[in-house]
């Protein structure tokens, strides 16, 4: 994976994404804006926006700004925001978020949904979600991980090397993931249809970090 795979994969998705993981996935969009206790006033930064599925679920007097790294997904995202009357409190901007133009500490909440399988360098991305959430903030994710289950878990590892053609890793690994990040979870559980997918939210600092703090 890396990110001109990413924005390939996602011009084949674009003008179809809506119809095919609209509703699928909204029950964990909904799940992890709800997750955040957004408060009047607060910034989040919704990392991989893509069409903007999710922005009519962020509560009234939310300042909300949502990052793709594809043109396409950014352009009906930048429609959306026009239909429904939100250019007041949502900036949508097409940026790659492992490398993001943000200042230190600059949102009150961030979320990546349906992201980290995305991302060529995961360790990367996380860094910069910490890098710009206050401190005392949380990180929040929506995602697919692999299952422990041998069957399903086998499926997912046949189709790993249909990567760069799916255009996310379908073998992804929540093990993997926090021994690369570091990832402090606090709270976990499943969502979406069957619990197929997982909703983290995890401590922006790392775990040494908060170990050291005590």
């Amino acid at each position: 994976m890396d990110i001109q795979g990413v924005r390939d994969a996602y011009r084949r998705y674009a003008r179809y994404y809506d119809r095919w993981f609209g509703a699928v996935f909204h029950q964990g969009r909904k799940a992890a804006i709800e997750q955040m206790g957004i408060r009047p006033g607060e910034h989040v930064l919704e990392v991989g926006v893509g069409t903007g599925l999710s922005l009519p679920e962020y509560p009234e007097g939310v300042k909300v700004t949502g990052i793709d790294v594809s043109p396409e997904m950014i352009e009906i995202a930048h429609e959306r925001v026009e239909s429904l009357g939100m250019q007041d409190h949502v900036t949508i901007a097409e940026m790659d978020a492992e490398q993001m133009d943000f200042a230190d500490g600059a949102f009150d909440h961030v979320v990546a949904m349906y992201v980290l399988p995305v991302s060529p360098s995961p360790e990367r991305l996380v860094d910069e979600m910490r890098r710009v959430c206050r401190p005392g903030g949380d990180l929040f994710f929506v995602n697919h991980f692999r299952k422990r289950n041998p069957v399903i878990g086998g499926v997912e590892r046949l189709l790993a090397p249909l990567t760069g053609l799916l255009g996310f890793r379908p073998d992804f690994s929540l093990e993997e993931v926090v021994a690369q990040t570091d990832l402090d979870i606090v709270e976990s559980k499943p969502v979406n249809l069957f619990g197929y997918w997982t909703l983290l939210r995890a401590r922006r600092e790392r775990r040494g970090d908060v170990a050291e703090a005590a």
